[in-house]
């Protein structure tokens, strides 16, 4: 199932994607029930298919990734968090800071939470995830230390397009992963390639915080970053998600 977030005569719903349609749904995202309501997908105007109270971003989780910057490949996840602030719609605008010489892309897998997650064993850990989204860690690479915290260059507003909807019936092991530049691919990967899996990092992030529905991890990217220009536009493809499309004001 395909739930999208999106707006409807002022009000934020969500609703579920069937075909050009949508069937409108209440509630909150870990319990939603059907309205009876049925609107044309071309009628809305998309939001990012959560609001996560916490987002989590992992770093250098594609060995061809780290590779790329020149790193040691990691032997833990390595993460940090981007706020709240930093959302952005599907076809939004992805706004340059006045601070940020070079902004780059970054195609993600993101998980989003469905359930309360504390101290959960790897092999459960999927049970506890509501679906998956496309990503993209926008950042300001000039602004990025090699080492140190990354926080700064990638906590911009505008920085962590989410979208189009939210894929629950998806297995993540083995997913295409794309990016494209002015329709040119940048990025191609496979999840299948990830140092650390899906489950690994819901497990290993519920050790150190209590994860709440909502809350999205964007799992990392693969090589084939790099900068965007003004008036770029910028897409994540993920097999059996979707496409994120966004422009760089």
């Amino acid at each position: 199932m395909k739930l999208a977030r999106f707006i409807h005569e002022g009000k934020e719903w969500y609703g579920r994607v069937e075909g050009q349609s949508l069937a409108l749904l209440e509630g909150s995202l870990a319990e939603l029930k059907p309205t009876g309501t049925i609107l044309e997908l071309a009628q809305v105007r998309l939001l990012a298919p959560c609001k996560p109270g916490k987002s989590l971003c992992i770093g250098l989780n594609y060995k061809d990734h780290a590779v790329e910057f020149g790193l040691a490949i990691p032997i833990s996840p390595v993460f940090f968090i981007k706020p709240s602030t930093a959302l952005l719609e599907p076809f939004g605008d992805i706004v340059w800071p006045e601070l940020s010489k070079r902004v780059e892309y970054e195609a993600e897998l993101v998980v989003v939470m469905g359930r309360k997650a504390k101290n959960i064993k790897a092999s459960e850990a999927l049970d506890y995830v509501l679906g998956y989204t496309c990503g993209n860690d926008v950042t300001a690479r000039d602004l990025q230390p090699k080492e140190g915290q990354w926080t700064l260059a990638k906590s911009f507003d505008s920085f962590m397009p989410l979208g189009p909807w939210i894929e629950t019936e998806l297995n993540p092991a083995d997913l295409e992963i794309s990016s494209f530049l002015n329709g040119q691919r940048k990025q191609h990967s496979r999840t299948s390639n990830l140092i650390f899996g899906v489950h690994e990092l819901v497990s290993y992030l519920s050790k150190v915080m209590t994860l709440e529905p909502g809350d999205v991890i964007m799992t990392g990217t693969p090589s084939g970053v790099g900068p965007m220009a003004k008036g770029d536009e910028i897409v994540i493809e993920i097999e059996g998600i979707g496409r994120l499309v966004n422009q760089l004001a």
